[in-house]
């Protein structure tokens, strides 16, 4: 390959030849002859990230082969699950492929929020004061006590809260955050992903100085990383970048699309016990929880994460570069820098949103049959309408749609195992934004 050509794939922000969409008519085969032209406008990009994906699968193989990884790994334990080798060496391949001390690879864990609630309650006493930057994401808002009235939540036990916003650009304000940070602050939060906020994701490159720049005046302080969404889309994890602690679920990107439920915690070996402990009990802490399945498809699922994220990568910049055309305003931009598998859309009107997520839905190989309706979920202030025909349950590295049903009625657009699933979904969803606005006038 060229200089030149390197060049560019390494610099996606610098991508911006391709004009505006010049199509009228964008529905029915016209849609189809869309797509095909998008295709080659962005072989350049689906290059780049096939890069990432080599870069990112050659550091899970080398984990693998140190780690000595065999078949025996993969067999079922039971009871208390002393002495289960897979599960421990599970935890060193983890621990190597996110460049952290340690990790702990739990099926106990059930969702990103259980694993970052871990993190949190094993980490904050009363006294102690919290420090997210930027608004979480609204499942940890009720963990924290921003939101609901949980006898549990970390407010309720004696934490203090305090909250900075994002730089109006929507990058960290550096020194908005070092002023907050006093004697009492004992933990920051870091959000990878947007969660459901019309902002820009927290991308390596920035977590890296913010770590840097915190580190310098207080070198104490414990910056844990909400990694959910972000797991190998670029080329290093938050640990790399210097965080203490990452944490997310297995059944988003670290799971491939295999592994059936989990959760996962790197970082600091002393706070990975910690959280080991708030776990299971002090004293228990890594040495018990049985797999009764085995660890098959969370080893199978691990090795083939690399991949099926760049499916899912490739199918985000498609949306994005489609919808972008039909005169959508989108989040990140088709040719921006990602830093996880989700892209948000405003919609601007609850029956497009709705209209969308059913047509997610109805592409669904899982209850394509199924009609999305919002509805009220646990931890969420307002209703939430889900697109999901998943295999594994709620698995958004499979092809998702979400969306809070409030303004501006952005619906968030995840996963997508193979490329081809993502663009057939996100075609048929375009049709129906389509459809919707003619029917609208």
């Amino acid at each position: 390959m060229s200089n030149l050509f390197l060049e560019r794939l390494q610099n996606r922000e610098t991508l911006h030849e391709f004009g505006p969409l010049q199509r009228s008519e964008t529905t029915g085969e016209n849609l189809q002859k869309l797509a095909a032209e998008i295709e080659l406008e962005l072989a350049l990009i689906y290059a780049a990230l096939d890069v990432i994906a080599f870069d990112n699968q050659r550091r899970v193989l080398e984990a693998f082969r140190r780690n000595r990884v065999s078949e025996y790994h993969f067999r079922p334990s039971t009871g208390y699950g002393y002495g289960d080798d897979g599960r421990d060496t599970l935890d060193r391949v983890f621990a190597e492929v996110f460049g952290a001390e340690d990790a702990l690879v739990r099926t106990q864990i059930v969702s990103g929020t259980h694993a970052l609630g871990i993190c949190l309650l094993a980490l904050l006493r009363p006294g102690d004061g919290l420090v997210a930057l930027g608004r979480p994401y609204d499942t940890i808002q009720t963990v924290i006590g921003l939101t609901g009235d949980s006898a549990g939540s970390l407010i309720s036990s004696g934490v203090s809260y305090r909250e900075v916003d994002f730089a109006p650009d929507g990058g960290v304000d550096q020194e908005a955050l070092l002023r907050v940070i006093d004697d009492q602050t004992r933990l920051i939060l870091l959000q990878r992903s947007r969660g459901y906020h019309w902002r820009r994701s927290l991308n390596i490159e920035t977590m890296r100085r913010t770590i840097e720049s915190v580190r310098r005046s207080h070198p104490h302080v414990i910056i844990l990383v909400d990694n959910c969404y972000g797991e190998f889309v670029e080329r290093e994890e938050p640990t790399h970048a210097g965080a203490d602690l990452a944490c997310g679920s297995l059944i988003k990107n670290p799971g491939g699309g295999l592994a059936p439920t989990g959760g996962y915690v790197v970082g600091r070996a002393d706070l990975v016990e910690r959280a080991a402990e708030r776990l299971t009990a002090p004293g228990l802490g890594r040495e018990v929880g049985s797999v009764p399945g085995g660890l098959r498809l969370y080893y199978q699922g691990l090795f083939l994460a690399p991949h099926f994220v760049v499916q899912a990568l490739k199918g985000a910049v498609f949306a994005a570069r489609m919808l972008e055309g039909l005169g959508f305003v989108t989040s990140p931009r088709y040719n921006e820098h990602r830093t996880d598998i989700v892209q948000a859309v405003q919609l601007g009107d609850p029956e497009a949103v709705l209209a969308f997520c059913r047509a997610i839905q109805a592409a669904s190989p899982v209850d394509a049959h199924v009609t999305p309706e919002a509805a009220p979920l646990p931890g969420y202030d307002d209703g939430v309408v889900m697109a999901a025909g998943t295999f594994v349950q709620g698995a958004s590295l499979e092809l998702t749609a979400d969306a809070p049903m409030r303004n501006p009625y952005t619906v968030y657009l995840q996963g997508g195992l193979t490329k081809e699933h993502a663009k057939l979904g996100i075609i048929k969803a375009c049709e129906a934004l389509m459809n919707r606005k003619k029917q609208s006038g």
